[in-house]
């Protein structure tokens, strides 16, 4: 089974239970893969709707540090349980000592150095943990190792 049709499931499913906060997180993943089905005027692969599944995730995560920051706990709690939905349906995410590793690896290969190289290790990097893990603790963490 896909991952759309996973999620048309597991939406119905959660309807019948009468999740509505865990029915309208799915209805908006599934409004999302139908959105960037249209702009590519096709079906998406399982590639390119975890893609989508990882914006949303990346979005959520967004979210809730700018409402952390503003104080606002409910915005905070709704984002968090929204986050922890739409994980379930992330490729297993990599260790941060399985992407310093892959990191390393890309570091030696391209013979960078300084923060000068960071584009082309990123380059090298990133088609390897695309979808595993996040882009944001992966460039601090390349940027780290750079110094």
């Amino acid at each position: 089974m896909g991952l759309k049709e996973r999620l048309g499931d597991d939406c119905r499913a959660a309807l019948k239970a009468g999740d509505k906060l865990r029915v309208s997180t799915l209805r908006m993943i599934l409004a999302e893969a139908k959105n960037a089905e249209i702009a590519k005027r096709g079906e998406l692969d399982d590639d390119e709707l975890d893609a989508v599944v990882a914006r949303e995730a990346r979005r959520r995560r967004e979210a809730i540090e700018e409402f952390g920051k503003g104080g606002r706990q409910d915005l905070v709690d709704k984002e968090t349980y929204e986050l922890s939905v739409i994980q379930e349906y992330l490729p297993e995410q990599l260790s941060e000592e399985e992407v310093r590793s892959l990191a390393e690896e890309a570091i030696s290969e391209v013979g960078a150095t300084s923060q000068a190289d960071l584009g082309r290790v990123m380059g090298k990097l990133m088609p390897k943990v695309k979808g595993k893990a996040d882009g944001k603790l992966i460039n601090q963490l390349v940027r780290e190792m750079l110094k």
